[in-house]
C-alpha cells in the first residue's frame, strides 16, 4: 500500500485582510447618465495628469451586450463624473472581434509609451478572445485587435519588458471547461509566443478547483509581482467566485514564488450574493494610495454593481508567506 507523504499543515487562523467601504456599492446602474442594465467589473487607474481615479466599467445594456464607460473621481470613492455617452463602443464592421461586445477591462500604465494599455475581452461570433487597445486620454484609442483568439480572457499586460519582450497574463479555456493562468511574450504586441502555464487550477474540493483566472493587473512590489486571481468552485447551487493571492518573481515572472492555500476575499454581502450572477466578487482594477501600502480594490458584485475594498500590501505579502502552498492536489 502506497503511503501519502504529502505533509499536512494545520490551517493558520484566518485574518480579514480586505475591508469593504461603508458606501458600497459605490456605483450602480441608476448612477449612469443613460439607460443601462448593470455596471460592474471595472478596470482602474490613477491618471498621471490629474491624479484622479478613473474606472473603466463594463456596462451591459438592455440588449445584453456590453461596452466600456469611464467614471472619474478625485478621491476614488465618491462624486463620480461619468462620461455622458459610452467611452468605448464595439464596432461590428471595422472590428468584428467585438461583434457581441467588450467586457472586463484591465488597465496598465506603460511608462515606456507614456500611455495606458487597456486589455479586455472582445466577444466575437467565435467566442471570447483578448483584445488590446492603447490610449493617452481615454477619449481616443489605438486598436491592436484580438491578440489572443477564443476562448481566452482575464488578461493584462505587465508595465515593463522582460528581456526585451512584453509579457501578458491570460486565461485560455479547454474544451473540458478547465482553465489555468498562462503567460505569453511578444516583441511587437501583435504576435505572441513562448506560452506557458504559471498557475494551474487545483483539483478536488479546493476553492480554486477546475477554473482560475487573473483578477487585476500584476502589482509590482519589492518582493515580486503580486497577483490577485479568482477561483471558481462549482457547487450544487451554482458557482462561487472568490479571490486568492500568488507572487511571481520580479525578474522572471514565469517563476511562482508563493501561492496562497486559501481564498482571501469572497462574496458575503447582499450586493455580492444577489444579482445577475449570484455569489461573485470579481476585481479588475486597483489603485495604490499615497502611503504606498493601502490598495483600493475595485470589483464587480454579482455581475450587477461596483464595490470598493481596501487592503494593505504589506499584510497581503505577510499572509501569503504564512499561507504558501504551491502544490496542485
Amino acid at each position: 500500500m502506497k503511503t501519502n507523504t504529502t505533509p499536512y499543515r494545520q490551517p493558520l487562523q484566518d485574518e480579514e485582510l480586505f475591508t469593504r467601504h461603508s458606501a458600497n456599492p459605490i456605483l450602480k446602474e441608476e448612477d449612469w447618465p443613460y439607460a443601462v442594465h448593470s455596471v460592474f467589473n471595472p478596470g482602474a487607474v490613477r491618471l498621471t495628469d490629474s491624479g484622479e481615479t478613473l474606472l473603466l466599467a463594463r456596462v451591459e445594456d438592455r440588449r445584453g451586450l456590453s461596452h466600456l464607460c469611464a467614471a472619474r473621481s478625485a478621491d476614488g470613492i465618491s462624486n463620480w463624473t461619468i462620461d455622458p455617452t459610452p467611452t468605448l463602443l464595439p464596432d461590428r464592421e471595422s472590428r468584428p472581434e467585438e461583434f457581441w461586445g467588450l467586457e472586463d477591462p484591465r488597465i496598465t500604465w506603460i511608462p515606456e509609451w507614456q500611455q495606458y494599455a487597456v486589455v479586455c475581452t472582445a466577444f466575437s461570433q467565435g467566442g471570447p478572445g483578448v483584445s488590446l487597445k492603447t490610449t493617452s486620454d481615454f477619449k481616443t484609442f489605438d486598436h491592436y485587435g484580438m491578440v489572443m483568439p477564443p476562448e481566452d480572457k482575464d488578461a493584462a499586460l505587465f508595465p515593463v519588458r522582460f528581456g526585451g519582450h512584453w509579457a501578458m497574463i491570460h486565461r485560455p479555456a479547454l474544451a473540458s471547461g478547465q482553465a489555468n493562468i498562462w503567460i505569453s511574450f511578444s516583441s511587437d504586441l501583435r504576435h505572441w509566443g513562448s506560452h506557458r502555464v504559471i498557475l494551474s487550477a487545483r483539483e478536488g474540493g479546493w476553492w480554486d478547483a477546475r477554473k482560475i483566472g487573473l483578477c487585476t493587473p500584476p502589482i509590482r512590489t519589492e518582493e515580486g509581482w503580486l497577483l490577485l486571481y479568482h477561483g471558481v468552485r462549482t457547487t450544487a447551487s451554482g458557482s462561487l467566485y472568490r479571490v486568492g493571492l500568488a507572487l511571481l518573481d520580479l525578474e522572471d515572472p514565469v517563476k511562482v514564488l508563493y501561492r496562497g492555500d486559501k481564498w482571501v476575499f469572497g462574496p458575503t454581502e447582499s450586493y455580492e450574493r444577489v444579482g445577475d450572477v449570484r455569489d461573485v466578487v470579481f476585481p479588475c482594477g486597483t489603485v495604490l494610495d499615497d502611503d504606498g501600502d493601502t490598495l483600493k480594490i475595485y470589483y464587480g458584485g454579482a455581475d450587477t454593481c461596483i464595490g470598493l475594498a481596501t487592503v494593505s500590501l504589506r499584510q497581503m505579502l505577510a499572509w501569503l508567506k504564512a499561507h504558501d502552498y504551491t502544490g496542485t492536489a
